[in-house]
């Protein structure tokens, strides 16, 4: 920790130079900590450099996706040892190269928006710009610390806490647990929505920043990964009062379509390109879950692919099971020209996700919608992180939890109404968690960290999980939930603190 904070204090300056990312920053020279932090200039520069490493591969590309490849809904598409480690709960996973950065990226954001904080309300700028940006540095850390302490944090001890004020020169001890981080978690998020403008009074230049029912819908839900269900339902009902947000109700479809990339739907993405400068940015996961190769049309990678435990789980007639898998001689549109599903030879599934596949549909696709590159396999569709339907999940869960069945129906009703499916009542905590899995498969809402919180991974896993014909394509696991209720904290970090940060037991 204490290497990568000094590391990262001097990446960040680079970083503000050079940023031309979502914030279509202009890179002016390359700043030193004397002659930064002077204008408006410096401060815009300074929010974009928040955003680089959302293009990484290893951030929203696949490197977190790793840990989500975990749950009942997906397998390893193909041979690959270390991710077969991390499915399997092998200690032997720990220091590979897929989820050794998820930690040190983090920090790295943290550190940007540390120094944003530190430093923007000592520049002469425009008050409201400047509230702005400052809200947008307490929301980035505190979405990114979210995504630390959730996968690395429990009751026996939680992550570092890197606040504005700290000296970064030292190392720092993990939190002495997770609700400690989720403390301080709710307080930046609280301050991000305070300074942050609603989305609605936001320029389009500006889509992409973040905006206060993005800060309020991440409060609710790590209130309920806190299990303080009042507040979960509290600041979900600031959202879904807002005003400014709703469901697509044209088909749940339409929901990964690009043309409503900035829907009433939207709350929280990883904006993308095809082409941004020639290479793309943005999220990879379209082609990272594309079939291996496209039947030699498109370099697909052909990982996270869906299992026969997830296809079974979606009642008769629920639309989002067609939108959100592909089978064996399903039809669809791949670069203007209808195909049936086939699987590539190598498949460990003969599934595959679609929701993310709209971009490949058309003629011609490259390179409006399609980054020409497939091994950076980037489209013009952004990659959600939160939607409104998980918001009006997250109000359902806090209100049985609270109330007991039927608390949630109203809010559960939406989303299977707009699923083709009919209304219920006295929806219990079990069709909360099955609409919760319909609803966000393939999603970075993470089915493995619901189970694991639900207190359902051991169970779960302990089954097999099998392909389209009933086949088993992956075999039963063990889950200690004493143990791996958590990841393993990397390798490096414990030896960059000079052993001050300590590995999860067990691990």
């Amino acid at each position: 920790m204490k290497k990568n904070l000094k590391y990262m204090a001097f990446a960040a300056l680079a970083v503000f130079s050079s940023c031309t990312k979502q914030l279509d920053i202009t890179p002016e020279g390359s700043p030193s900590a004397q002659n930064f932090w002077k204008t408006k200039e410096d401060a815009l520069k300074a929010e974009g450099g928040m955003y680089e490493l959302y293009n990484a591969e290893d951030f929203y590309g696949r490197g977190m996706f790793w840990f989500i490849n975990a749950s009942d809904d997906m397998v390893t598409g193909r041979n690959k040892p270390e991710a077969d480690n991390i499915k399997n709960f092998n200690r032997t996973y720990v220091g590979g190269g897929y989820t050794e950065t998820q930690w040190s990226m983090r920090y790295a954001i943290i550190k940007r928006a540390n120094d944003i904080i530190n430093n923007v309300p000592n520049i002469n700028m425009d008050e409201s710009l400047k509230k702005q940006i400052i809200g947008d540095a307490y929301f980035n850390a505190g979405l990114v610390y979210f995504q630390l302490a959730a996968n690395y944090g429990n009751d026996k001890a939680g992550v570092p806490i890197v606040k504005p004020e700290t000296d970064a020169s030292q190392p720092i001890p993990r939190a002495s647990n997770v609700n400690e981080n989720y403390d301080y978690i709710i307080s930046l998020l609280l301050k991000a929505a305070d300074n942050l403008p609603f989305f609605s009074a936001m320029k389009p230049a500006d889509y992409g920043k973040a905006h206060k029912t993005a800060a309020w819908a991440y409060l609710s839900k790590v209130y309920l990964f806190k299990k303080d269900y009042a507040n979960a339902a509290k600041y979900a009902d600031m959202v879904i009062n807002s005003g400014q947000h709703d469901l697509i109700n044209t088909g749940f479809a339409d929901v990964f379509k690009a043309s409503n990339n900035w829907s009433k739907e939207y709350i929280w993405s990883v904006v993308c390109t095809p082409s941004g400068g020639g290479t793309g940015w943005g999220s990879k996961l379209p082609g990272v879950m594309l079939t291996n190769k496209a039947w030699g049309i498109y370099n697909g990678w052909g990982y996270y692919l869906p299992t026969k435990e997830l296809y079974d789980s979606y009642e008769a007639g629920d639309q989002r099971r067609e939108a959100t898998i592909l089978k064996p001689g399903d039809k669809f549109m791949f670069f203007g020209a209808e195909r049936s599903f086939t699987k590539d030879g190598g498949a460990t599934s003969n599934y595959q996700f679609k929701k993310y596949m709209e971009p490949f549909s058309y003629a011609n696709p490259i390179p409006t919608h399609v980054n020409p590159n497939g091994d950076n396999g980037t489209t013009d569709l952004n990659v959600p992180l939160m939607r409104y339907a998980e918001v009006l999940l997250i109000k359902a869960e806090a209100a049985i939890n609270l109330s007991g069945a039927g608390a949630g129906d109203t809010e559960l009703n939406k989303i299977r109404l707009r699923a083709g499916l009919g209304a219920k009542t006295g929806m219990t905590i079990d069709d909360l968690k099955r609409e919760r899995r319909n609803e966000l498969a393939g999603e970075w809402a993470d089915r493995h960290r619901d189970l694991v919180r639900w207190g359902d991974a051991q169970a779960t896993y302990a089954k097999p999980l099998h392909d389209y014909d009933g086949s088993v394509i992956w075999p039963a696991r063990t889950f200690n939930p004493q143990v791996h209720d958590v990841w393993a904290v990397p390798q490096r970090e414990i030896d960059n603190s000079a052993g001050v940060i300590k590995q999860n037991p067990g691990w």
